[in-house]
């Protein structure tokens, strides 16, 4: 029997695969996907859900090698935040422990500024992001005394792809490239 992951995965490389699709069509059938996924949490394994007591974790759990895609377990201590970053590739988060907050931004005169209020996300969610409706946001746990851990997927190689940064009441940015905390990336293959 496939493990959840896996079969995640195959799902995903067959949607990215339809040249047919629309942006939104394509981040609808993801997030078909990404909530089949997230509505169990008996597959993820245990070190690709560690955290550090400082910063985030980011666990590249499956790189397409067309890098069409990855898929990553985002890990978050207690009270653990992003700046304000983009993606610039499309993207769907799903929460599969805890529960985080997401606040949208949009830019303005003095800089990114808030869109919307926040929204909180617990574990069977799922939420959508594009650089043409908005990737701007910044996302933080929403305990400051246990883990959470949300399943991303990103239109692209996320940890090897220059993104921007940007800081409250400025116009200014600063670039950057993520990168993974996996030593490993599990093999998808070897419980089948």
């Amino acid at each position: 029997m496939s493990s959840p992951l896996l079969q995640y995965v195959e799902a995903l490389s067959r949607v990215v695969s339809d040249g047919s699709l629309s942006p939104a069509e394509l981040l609808a059938q993801v997030a078909d996907l990404k909530r089949e996924l997230v509505a169990s949490d008996d597959w993820l394994r245990p070190e690709f859900s560690e955290p550090d007591p400082t910063f985030y974790r980011q666990y590249l759990l499956y790189g397409d090698p067309l890098e069409r895609f990855s898929v990553v377990s985002f890990v978050w201590g207690p009270g653990q935040s992003t700046p304000i970053h983009d993606h610039t590739v499309w993207g769907v988060v799903g929460m599969l422990r805890g529960a985080e907050y997401n606040q949208p931004y949009e830019p303005g005169q003095e800089g990114m500024n808030p869109k919307g209020p926040e929204s909180l996300l617990e574990p069977g969610g799922v939420l959508t992001l594009a650089p043409e409706t908005g990737d701007v946001h910044r996302v933080r746990n929403a305990f400051s005394d246990r883990v959470s851990i949300s399943i991303h997927t990103y239109g692209g190689n996320i940890g090897a792809i220059s993104r921007s940064v940007f800081f409250p009441g400025s116009t200014q940015s600063k670039g950057f490239v993520s990168g993974y905390s996996s030593a490993v990336v599990p093999n998808l293959w070897a419980a089948r």
